[in-house]
């Protein structure tokens, strides 16, 4: 019992892992209504800025704030300078953009770290275990339950409490009445895609202590935000939520029941959701 007990705990963590990096997808999708193909490159962003600002004597902790800044910065240069022109050209200009906008990430990354990964040591005072009896648990995983819970609401109380979650909220369901109350659209689509990429950033700071980094981890990511998004209905914030928990719980226990069938079990679950609900589990009908 203490293995499965063991187990779903590391999937409620490892599930508000998935839901940071899904939120971000499912906020610029429910707002700008494309897909972003780079949002696992932001991801990796994250990540590898993590690695080097510790490598350069920052702390984990200072890590932690900079890189998704840092993430978040570039990809509003990058939504400013290049995706904000295509926005009134048809969807399939946009896929091919941040498609390729992921690769350029990718290859760029090889070339200036290589294609070898690295290891990212959590801080001193997250490196134990504690224990409840027979039951033992790394101090960094129970980190990561209560810090993303409390990221959790902090998004939330973003988009449902200010004004500028007020603008992407109405923005996602009606952009030309958000302009007629005059209301730069296009400067919230900028702070939206800018806030996708900052949680996916530190969805990968987050995740290097406990995965390492390396140059194609963005791609992998991707394929499970797109399951989550999916499982809980794109552009829903108490989906991607419910999604990531539902992916994560999954996979962990299904690694200790079927360690050969757990990457595929997600997928399956996508299926039967599909099946039953084509719309996500708290999606909204188009």
């Amino acid at each position: 019992m203490n293995v499965y007990l063991s187990q779903v705990i590391n999937g409620i963590g490892i599930g508000m892992l998935y839901f940071l990096l899904a939120v971000g997808l499912s906020i610029v999708f429910g707002l700008l209504r494309f897909v972003n193909f780079a949002h696992g490159a932001f991801y990796s962003l994250g990540a590898y800025a993590a690695y080097q600002l510790v490598a350069h004597g920052v702390s984990f902790w200072g890590a932690l704030v900079v890189a998704p800044i840092l993430v978040g910065l570039f990809s509003w240069l990058i939504e400013r300078g290049l995706l904000r022109k295509m926005y009134k050209l048809p969807h399939g200009f946009h896929i091919l953009f941040t498609l390729g906008l992921a690769w350029v990430i990718q290859e760029a990354v090889i070339l200036y770290w290589g294609p070898v990964g690295f290891n990212v040591a959590p801080p001193d005072a997250l490196s134990g275990v504690v224990m409840w009896g027979p039951f033992i648990y790394p101090v960094y995983r129970l980190f990561l339950i209560g810090f993303t819970a409390v990221l959790a609401l902090a998004l939330w109380l973003l988009l449902e409490r200010t004004r500028l979650g007020s603008a992407i909220r109405a923005g996602s369901e009606n952009s030309e009445m958000v302009s007629l109350l005059r209301i730069d659209v296009y400067k919230v689509f900028g702070w939206a895609f800018a806030l996708g990429a900052t949680t996916a950033g530190l969805a990968g700071v987050l995740a290097a202590p406990l995965r390492g980094v390396e140059p194609f981890m963005g791609w992998e990511a991707l394929i499970i935000a797109f399951v989550v998004v999916v499982i809980g209905g794109l552009g829903s914030f108490s989906g991607a939520l419910l999604g990531g928990l539902i992916v994560g719980v999954l996979q962990s226990v299904m690694s200790t029941l079927w360690p050969e069938g757990a990457g595929m079990m997600i997928y399956v679950a996508m299926v039967l959701v599909l099946l039953a609900r084509p719309d996500g589990l708290m999606g909204r009908a188009q």
